[in-house]
C-alpha cells in the first residue's frame, strides 16, 4: 500500500479511500465486514462513510455495520482513519424538526455524538461538512468544531462540495480564530469531469487541504461499460444510460476504451491511476460493492502511466473547462 499526507497535517493514509456507501443497501453486514478486512489487510487505511448513509428509513445503517466491524477488536479501530460527514436531516422522509440538520452547532453537537454511538467509538478522525450552509456563519461552525476538537471527539474537520470560494471564506475565518481549519476537500474529480480543476482544486493546493475524489469512475462510464455491454454484461443504467444516449459523449467514451485496449490496460483501473498521478489528490473513494472489485481499485495502485498515454488522455477528456451537459450531475 502506498501513502501520504492529509493535506498539510501529519495524519498518513492511504492513497486509495474506501468509500461505504453501499454498506447497507446494496452490501449486507458480513460481506461489508469482510470487504473491510480485506481492505485493512492490504494496508488500506482510510475509510469514508456519512451519517445518512443508509438511506430513507435506514438512515445511519452504514455507520452502524462500520460499528459492528470496530466491535470485533483485532486492532480495527486503532488501525484505521475514519471520516463521517455532517449536513443531512436524520429524521424520516418528510419529518424534519427545526435543528436536525444543516451545520448550526445545535446540529453539529447532536450528530457527532449519534455518529460516535453508530460507529462504537470515542472519537471521528475527519469530520467532514457533507455540503455548505448558506444560512451558518463559519464563525459558529468553527465554534463547535472547536469544543468538540478539545473534547476529543474529533480531530479534523474537512468539507465535501464546497466550492473554491467557501473553501477560502472557511480557511480565512479559521485562521483569524487561530485554528486550524479544513484539512480536505471531498469534491467529484474524474477523467470526464475535471470542472473542480478550475476552482476548488487550486484553492485546496493554497489552502493546503488534501483532495478526495468522489465517483472516480463516473458512475461506472469510465470502467468499461461500453465493453461490458458488447460482451454481454450489465449494461449501463440510471445516469450512465443517459450520458451514453448521448452521442458525443458515447464516442467519447469509446474513444477511452479503445486507447486502453491498445495499451492492454482495464479502463476503471486506469480512471483510478489518473486520479492518483494529479496534483494535491489524497485518494479517490472506491465504493466496492464485492471483494472483486476491491481487488481491481488495488491494482490501480500499481499502474505506472506512461507520460504519452497521459496526454492521449488530455486530449480524449479535455480540461479544464465545462463538462458536456449530460455530465453535468
Amino acid at each position: 500500500m502506498k501513502y501520504t499526507q492529509l493535506g498539510r497535517t501529519g495524519l498518513k493514509v492511504s492513497r486509495l479511500v474506501l468509500g461505504t456507501m453501499n454498506f447497507g443497501p446494496q452490501t449486507d453486514e458480513p460481506t461489508s465486514h469482510g470487504i473491510l478486512d480485506a481492505a485493512l489487510d492490504a494496508g488500506l487505511n482510510f475509510v469514508d462513510t456519512a451519517n445518512v448513509y443508509g438511506w430513507g428509513e435506514n438512515k445511519g445503517r452504514t455507520e452502524e455495520i462500520i460499528g459492528t466491524w470496530f466491535a470485533q477488536g483485532g486492532g480495527r479501530r486503532d488501525k484505521t482513519v475514519i471520516a463521517t460527514k455532517v449536513y443531512g436531516s436524520m429524521s424520516r422522509e418528510g419529518e424534519t424538526w427545526p435543528n436536525e440538520d444543516r451545520l448550526s452547532a445545535l446540529n453539529i453537537r447532536r450528530a457527532v455524538e449519534a455518529s460516535l454511538k453508530r460507529l462504537q467509538t470515542d472519537h471521528i478522525d475527519l469530520y467532514q461538512f457533507h455540503h455548505i450552509d448558506r444560512r451558518t456563519p463559519f464563525e459558529e461552525i468553527w465554534q463547535a468544531v472547536d469544543v468538540l476538537i478539545q473534547q476529543g471527539k474529533i480531530l479534523y474537520a474537512g468539507s465535501s462540495n464546497f466550492p473554491g470560494w467557501k473553501i477560502a471564506q472557511a480557511n480565512e475565518t479559521a485562521a483569524r480564530r487561530g485554528t486550524l481549519g479544513l484539512v480536505s476537500e471531498q469534491c467529484l474529480y474524474n477523467l470526464s469531469e475535471r470542472r473542480a480543476e478550475m476552482e476548488v482544486i487550486p484553492a485546496a493546493e493554497a489552502y493546503g487541504l488534501g483532495v478526495i475524489p468522489w465517483s472516480p469512475l463516473h458512475g461506472g462510464l469510465l470502467g468499461g461499460v461500453i465493453k461490458k455491454e458488447a460482451e454481454g454484461g450489465r449494461r449501463a443504467s440510471g445516469r450512465s444510460a443517459d450520458a451514453l444516449a448521448n452521442t458525443a459523449v458515447r464516442a467519447q467514451i469509446q474513444a477511452y476504451e479503445d486507447l486502453l485496449g491498445k495499451h492492454g490496460l482495464e479502463p476503471g483501473e486506469t480512471a483510478l491511476a489518473w486520479l492518483l498521478t494529479r496534483p494535491g489528490v489524497t485518494g479517490p473513494i472506491v465504493g466496492p460493492r464485492t471483494a472483486g472489485q476491491l481487488d481491481s481499485a488495488l491494482r490501480a495502485l500499481e499502474l505506472e502511466l506512461s507520460e504519452e498515454l497521459l496526454r492521449s488522455l488530455d486530449e480524449i477528456f479535455p480540461g479544464p473547462g465545462p463538462a458536456p451537459e449530460a455530465f453535468a450531475w
